[in-house]
């Protein structure tokens, strides 16, 4: 059990090292046993963000081939994985899967393990869950029969801004857990009873992901959440901005399907606004109000001390780390991944590479300094890469944070004419809502129960009605302007 832990804890690391990651919703137990279902959009890292939001070791169903990699067979076993046999590997092998069933069941029910599956059974890039296969509603009732119980099921949804790249965001947001105490009585494994179960997790797991009907929707759709959260407040913690993304994408299914000119007019005005605030590197709701002095004594502060302390740091972090960084980077170049795999086999190669690199630095010290130096160099090189990560894409933010508070305080009537052009905008979104629930039908009470969160449904405060005189690109200055 102590390997598990420790791998556990490792490819923690490794994810929180690659990732911007942020752990939302309900809270998996600490303890007892659990079964923990969850998307599978990114190949290897997905277990290890799932590990993170579960903070507990999870044992995970992991393809058979997989054991038997070279390069990731040792890992895949230290995390404690169990082998699940498909038809597409190897036919022949799939008996096998009733000794997987006995050992997850196991685990289960006498170690009070957590287990991970992802029901989808691949890991892939669509914009929305594949049909989930039977594994997981099996592996639950035939734990249940066991123990004489149920145990909580759990959902994990995983969502990434851009996968493929280094310190992006990741969240992964917690959903309640299913309920099916009442499929766990009687004839537990039926097919019926199964396929219920699988149901049941299936819409549970399309509660925790955005789920689009194609790739393109979704800058469309973070457009009009962001109108909304601007223009008529709500949370901003990335759990409740997940289901307004969810909510907006619902809506936009139903406006596709009446297909009238005035709505594809209003996406074009919404695709236009967020264009323009884009490349004023704007955010709707930075149109609400204009920063103040104080607001720029605080950049000042933070930036005495990125600047000062860690920007230094991380500068020689970079020089010492280069040879890696490019190795890896040509490695990358060279090798055809799909975007799935790409962020897995950049994280693996990186740490043998970072973890040889800081080893033969080590090695050339202690032999030229004695093994006091060696010890030297193994604890600053940690403090080294830490610098790195604290300011990956820091220098960017921060010069773009700076050009933005020149341009709010310096182009106050630009930043009125784009405020009313989108409290216009934002007006349309909710008269756009109000019109398809009252349309009946399906659809109409679909989202007449859709929620108050929803970023169509709430009235405009008082006093805040939109004004004329839109701008265009016209009004933009010229270096802003389309190209």
């Amino acid at each position: 059990m102590l390997p598990h832990i420790l791998f556990h804890h490792f490819s923690r690391l490794l994810a929180r090292s690659y990732y911007r990651i942020k752990v939302s919703g309900e809270r998996i137990p600490h303890t007892g046993p659990v079964l923990i279902v969850a998307n599978h959009p990114n190949s290897l890292l997905d277990p290890a963000l799932v590990a993170w939001a579960a903070g507990r070791p999870v044992r995970f169903l992991a393809r058979a081939p997989l054991f038997d990699h070279p390069g990731l067979g040792w890992f895949i076993r230290g995390m404690g994985s169990i082998p699940i046999y498909r038809a597409m590997d190897r036919p022949e092998l799939t008996v096998r899967n009733e000794d997987t069933f006995r050992a997850v069941w196991k685990a289960l029910a006498e170690e009070g393990a957590a287990v991970g599956i992802f029901p989808e059974g691949l890991t892939h890039g669509g914009p929305t869950l594949a049909p989930l296969k039977s594994g997981a509603a099996r592996i639950a009732l035939g734990a249940a029969g066991s123990m004489g119980r149920t145990f909580p099921i759990i959902p994990v949804g995983l969502t990434f801004r851009a996968k493929e790249e280094f310190r992006s965001d990741a969240l992964a947001l917690v959903g309640s857990p299913v309920e099916w105490d009442d499929l766990a009585t009687g004839a537990p494994n039926t097919p019926e009873t199964v396929r219920t179960l699988t149901h049941r997790i299936s819409q549970r797991l399309h509660e925790v992901t955005l789920n689009l009907e194609r790739w393109e929707d979704a800058p469309l759709v973070e457009a009009v959440e962001a109108i909304h959260r601007a223009e008529f407040g709500g949370g901003d913690d990335p759990g409740t901005l997940l289901r307004r993304s969810r909510e907006v994408n619902r809506s936009l299914a139903l406006v596709r399907q009446r297909e009238t000119a005035q709505d594809a007019e209003l996406a074009r005005e919404v695709r236009r606004h967020h264009r323009i605030l884009n490349r004023l590197n704007l955010r709707p709701q930075d149109l609400r109000s204009v920063p103040s002095a104080s607001v720029a004594l605080r950049w000042a502060a933070r930036g005495v001390f990125f600047f000062g302390f860690l920007a230094p740091l991380a500068l020689l972090g970079q020089l010492v780390f280069w040879s890696p960084q490019r190795f890896i980077g040509l490695v990358e170049e060279r090798l055809d991944l799909s975007p799935e795999l790409r962020a897995s086999y950049k994280v693996m190669g990186g740490t043998v590479a970072f973890l040889g690199w800081a080893a033969i630095l080590a090695a050339v010290a202690g032999r030229m300094w004695g093994w006091e130096a060696a010890v030297g160099v193994l604890t600053v090189l940690p403090l080294l890469g830490a610098a790195m990560l604290a300011t990956h894409g820091r220098w960017g933010e921060a010069v773009q944070e700076l050009k933005r508070f020149f341009l709010l305080r310096g182009r106050g009537d630009l930043r009125q004419r784009l405020l009313n052009r989108q409290g216009e905008i934002a007006q349309r979104l909710h008269d756009l809502r109000r019109h398809l629930e009252a349309g009946g039908g399906e659809e109409g009470e679909l989202l007449r129960t859709g929620g108050s969160t929803h970023p169509l449904r709430p009235e405009r405060p008082s006093g805040s009605s939109p004004e004329e005189n839109l701008p265009g690109e016209r009004n933009l200055p010229e270096s802003k302007r389309r190209l």
